[in-house]
């Protein structure tokens, strides 16, 4: 990941607000799994790989299914706190 991220990867967190507020990896992006869906074309323009990342890594296998179905780049960082240490 850590590659993907100096490449100019953009981390999408997609916890909810209140526990994005909590603790979240710097520098992240936060769009809950729930609105995710109405997010695919403003990701897609940025034109880069999305990583995305949630407390355990369910959410964000989910988010990545919705981005990979629109054509995006995308992988399943798994846990914010797990990824937070590989980058």
């Amino acid at each position: 990941y850590k590659a993907l991220v100096q490449a100019g990867a953009i981390i999408i967190d997609v916890r909810s607000p209140q526990e994005y507020d909590g603790r979240h990896i710097k520098a992240t992006k936060n769009i809950p799994v729930n609105i995710i869906q109405r997010e695919v074309a403003s990701i897609k323009k940025m034109g880069k790989p999305v990583i995305t990342v949630c407390q355990s890594g369910a959410r964000s296998g989910m988010a990545k299914g919705i981005l990979k179905g629109a054509g995006i780049e995308v992988y399943n960082g798994g846990s914010w706190f797990g990824l937070r240490s590989k980058i």
